[in-house]
C-alpha cells in the first residue's frame, strides 16, 4: 500500500502566511519526479506551528492538487488524543488516502498508554494509518510489541514510518510483524539498509529537493539491484547529511530558495540558517550537481 517514496512536503510560507502558489509548485514537481506520494503537514511540514485552519487548508490543496496522481498521506498526529482523532477524521473528510500518525510528544505515555492512543484514532477512521516512531524528536519509541499488538487489533493501522536510527529494530518488526504491514525508512541516510533488511521505502526529507533521485534509489533497492542502489546512496549521501545540519526543515527550505522554489521562511521557533550551514548545504548541492 505504501511501498515507494513519499515525500515529507515542506509547508512553504511568504511572510508567515502559507504560499499556496509554491506549495503547488512543489507537489507538481514530486509527481514529475516520480514519488509515490506526498506527506502533508508532518514533522517536516512545521504541523506544530500551523494552527487547525492552516493545517486543514495545507491537506485540502495536497488532495486536490494531487488529484489521484499520487498518494497523499495527511500528517494528523498529536500529543492530545482527541486533537489527534479530530484531524484524522478531517484528513478523511478532505480525501486523503492514509494517515501518518507520530507517537505522542513531551507527556511521554506508557507502552499501554500509546496502544490506547492508537486504538482510539484506529477506531475513529476508516483511512489507513501508518504509525511514526521517532524517540530522538518525543521522547518514546513505539515498542515492537506494541506495534504488533496495534497490528493485531486493528486492521487499519498497516506501516510504520521507523525513524529510531536502528537497522537491528527494523530487523526486529520485520522479523515478528505479519508480511503485508509495511515498515518505511524515516531518515534519508538510513534508506539503504533499512530497505536491505525489509524496509520498503522512505518518507523523505530530500525528496523535496530530488524527488527522482531518491525515487531511482528505492526503485533499485525494491528491484534488489543493491550495487546501483549503492552507487545511488553515495552520490546523494553528503546532501542527506547536510540537509540535518540544522533542525529540520531549514536546511531543505534554504535549499530549496536557492533553485527558486520558495523562500527560505520557517516559523519560530525555527529559525533561519547560521552563515557556516548555508555554505554546507550549498557544498552538498554543488556536489550534487544542484548548483
Amino acid at each position: 500500500m505504501f511501498q515507494g517514496t513519499f515525500t515529507a512536503l515542506v509547508t512553504p510560507f511568504l511572510q508567515d502566511n502559507l504560499d499556496e502558489a509554491a506549495f503547488v509548485q512543489l507537489i507538481e514537481a514530486q509527481i514529475i519526479g516520480g514519488i509515490t506520494g506526498i506527506v502533508p503537514v508532518g514533522t517536516t511540514g512545521e504541523s506544530p506551528t500551523l494552527d487547525h485552519d492552516e493545517h486543514h487548508r495545507v491537506i485540502e490543496i495536497a488532495v486536490k492538487t494531487a488529484n489521484g496522481r499520487c498518494k497523499v498521506l495527511a500528517g494528523t498526529g498529536s500529543n492530545s488524543t482527541t486533537e489527534a482523532v479530530s484531524l484524522t477524521c478531517e484528513a478523511e473528510r478532505l480525501g486523503a488516502d492514509g494517515a501518518l500518525i507520530v507517537a505522542p510528544y513531551y507527556n511521554k505515555p506508557t507502552q499501554a498508554g500509546l496502544f490506547a492512543h492508537y486504538s482510539a484514532i484506529a477506531e475513529a477512521t476508516k483511512l489507513p494509518i501508518m504509525l511514526y516512531s521517532i524517540p530522538g524528536r518525543c521522547g518514546i519509541e513505539i515498542g515492537v510489541e506494541t506495534v504488533l499488538a496495534l497490528a493485531e487489533r486493528h486492521s487499519n493501522i498497516v506501516a510504520i514510518k521507523e525513524a529510531g536510527g536502528s537497522v537491528e529494530r527494523v530487523s526486529q518488526l520485520r522479523s515478528v510483524l505479519p508480511e503485508y504491514f509495511e515498515i518505511l525508512s524515516g531518515d534519508d541516510s538510513l534508506t539503504l539498509p533499512f530497505m536491505s533488511v525489509g524496509a520498503v521505502g522512505v518518507v523523505s526529507v530530500a525528496s523535496n529537493l530530488i524527488p527522482k533521485e531518491v525515487s531511482t534509489l528505492v526503485n533499485y533497492s525494491i528491484a534488489g539491484d543493491y550495487e546501483r542502489a549503492r552507487a545511488q546512496h553515495y552520490k546523494l549521501y553528503t546532501l542527506f547529511k547536510e540537509l540535518f545540519v540544522e533542525s529540520n526543515p531549514a536546511p531543505v527550505k534554504y535549499a530549496l530558495s536557492l533553485l527558486g522554489r520558495m523562500q527560505p521562511e520557517v516559523r519560530l521557533p525555527l529559525s533561519s540558517l547560521t552563515e557556516n550551514s548555508r555554505e554546507r548545504v550549498k557544498t552538498a548541492m554543488h556536489k550534487t550537481g544542484l548548483l
